[in-house]
C-alpha cells in the first residue's frame, strides 16, 4: 500500500495487518528536483523496517514518486541540472536496494477530481470527476484566458448556469478540490500561482511535451537499465487534456510511442487501471498482454463512467475495486500470465508489485481525517478482494 511517511494518518502497523509486505512511499519532504541523498533514503528504510524483528516484515519496495521537475517538462535550459539530479537520485536508490521507481509527466497538476467526498449508494465516500463542474472552475472561478475554446458551447452554457446557483460553500469546496496539490502534500495552489503555472505552458503543445518526455527518458533510462532500476511512468489522470494543458500518456498509442522513443526494458509503465480505464477506447486486458514485459508496477482500481447528456462531457467516479468499467478478472489474469511467463523464461524479477489504488472512505474511517483516496479500510477491502481474485485465477491456471 502507499504510505505518505510519518505524517500519514494510516500507520505502518495497519499496512502489516492488511497483509502487505511492500511499502510504496516517497521522500515528500525533499523539494522537487533536489537530490535524494543516501542518508535520507536509508532513514526512510530504517523507519519502515523498525519493527521487522517483532512483526511481519515490511520493506520499501516501490518509490512513488520520484517527481520530475517542471523545468524538464517545459524543456527549459536548466533541465540539464535537474536531469543530473534525477540520475544521482537513481544511483542512490539503487545503492540502497530500491529498484522500482514510479514517476509521471503531467504538467502542473497530478490527478484531478471535482469531488473528494462523493456519497456512494452504500453510504461510503469516494472520488468523482464531473466535466461540467470542472468547466465551472475553469470558466467562472479561474477564468483562464481562452478557456471557452476548450468546451462545447452547451457545456460552457451549463457551467455558467450552474455557477449562478452555487453557494459560497460549494464554490469554496470546488476550488479547494481542483487546486489540491500533490497527493499527500496537504497543500494547494492559490488562483494567482496556479494561473502563473499554466501561463508557462502557453507555448508548449502536444508535440513539444512529448519531445520533452522522450528527451528525459533517453537521458535517464539507460542509466536505470545499468543500475537494474525499473522506471515506470504513471498514465495521465484523467487521461485527457485539461486547462489547456496537453496530456501525452493517456492511450495505448501514447505508451507505445514512449517505448519506441527509448527502447530499453527499464523504460516501463505503471499500469493504472483506474486512470487508463476512464477512456472506453483503452483495451485494458489487451494492453496488459501487449505491454506485459514493460509493466513494472500495477495500480488496480476501477472507475465507472456515468451517463452524460452534454456533448464532449465526461463524468466518472471511483467504483469498488471489482466493479465499474474495468474487467478486473481479465486484467488480473493477463498480469498473472505475465508473471508466469517471466518465471518460465528464467527472468530474475518475476513478481510485479501491485497496490490497491484509491479506496472508499467507509466504516470508522468516515469519522477520520485521511488523504483523499487513501483511507485504510477502503483500501483493505480492495486488497482483500484483489488477493482473492488473484488466488482463484492462479488456481485455475
Amino acid at each position: 500500500m502507499r504510505w505518505f511517511g510519518p505524517a500519514d494518518p494510516v500507520p505502518l502497523m495497519t499496512l502489516r495487518q492488511a497483509g502487505c509486505t511492500g511499502v510504496v512511499t516517497a521522500l515528500h519532504q525533499i523539494p522537487v528536483g533536489d537530490v535524494w541523498s543516501v542518508d535520507a533514503i536509508q532513514e526512510r528504510i530504517a523507519l519502515i523496517e523498525t519493527d521487522n524483528d517483532r512483526y511481519c516484515p515490511l520493506h520499501w519496495s516501490v518509490v512513488e514518486s520520484l517527481p520530475v521537475h517542471e523545468a524538464i517538462k517545459k524543456g527549459l535550459p536548466e533541465r540539464d541540472l535537474y536531469i543530473d539530479n534525477y540520475r544521482t537520485s537513481l544511483r542512490n536508490l539503487a545503492q540502497c536496494g530500491i529498484k522500482t521507481v514510479c514517476y509521471n509527466f503531467m504538467p502542473v497538476l497530478d490527478w484531478s477530481r471535482t469531488n473528494l467526498s462523493y456519497e456512494m449508494p452504500d453510504g461510503s465516500r469516494g472520488l468523482r470527476f464531473v466535466w461540467e463542474d470542472f468547466a465551472v472552475f475553469d470558466l467562472c472561478l479561474l477564468r483562464r484566458p481562452g478557456a471557452e475554446a476548450d468546451y462545447d458551447p452547451a457545456v460552457a452554457e451549463a457551467a455558467h448556469r450552474q455557477y449562478a446557483t452555487m453557494t459560497e460553500e460549494a464554490i469554496t469546496g470546488l476550488t479547494n478540490t481542483v487546486l489540491l496539490g500533490l497527493p499527500g502534500s496537504g497543500e494547494a495552489f492559490s488562483f494567482d500561482s496556479f494561473q502563473a503555472r499554466l501561463d508557462e505552458y502557453n507555448a508548449i503543445g502536444d508535440a513539444q511535451l512529448r519531445e520533452h518526455l522522450y528527451h528525459f527518458i533517453r537521458e535517464v533510462a539507460p542509466l536505470a537499465q545499468a543500475l537494474g532500476v525499473r522506471l515506470c511512468i504513471h498514465p495521465d489522470d484523467p487521461p485527457m487534456p485539461l486547462l489547456g494543458l496537453p496530456r501525452v500518456v493517456s492511450t495505448e498509442a501514447d505508451i507505445a510511442q514512449l517505448f519506441a522513443a527509448c527502447d530499453v526494458p527499464a523504460n516501463g509503465l505503471t499500469f493504472c487501471t483506474g486512470s487508463l480505464g476512464v477512456r472506453a477506447d483503452n483495451d485494458l486486458a489487451g494492453m496488459a498482454e501487449r505491454f506485459g514485459s514493460r509493466i513494472h508496477f500495477v495500480h488496480l482500481r476501477a472507475t465507472k463512467r456515468e451517463p452524460v447528456n452534454l456533448p464532449g462531457a465526461l463524468t466518472f467516479h471511483e467504483a469498488d475495486h471489482l466493479t465499474g468499467d474495468v474487467d478486473m478478472y481479465a486484467v488480473v489474469r493477463a498480469l498473472v500470465r505475465e508473471e508466469l511467463r517471466r518465471a518460465e523464461t528464467g527472468e530474475e524479477l518475476t513478481d510485479i508489485p501491485m497496490r490497491p489504488d484509491h479506496g472508499h472512505q467507509m466504516l470508522d474511517d468516515l469519522t477520520k481525517t485521511t488523504y483523499p483516496g487513501y483511507s485504510a479500510i477502503g483500501r483493505l477491502r480492495g486488497l482483500a478482494e484483489l488477493r482473492g481474485l488473484e488466488m482463484g485465477i492462479r488456481m485455475s491456471l
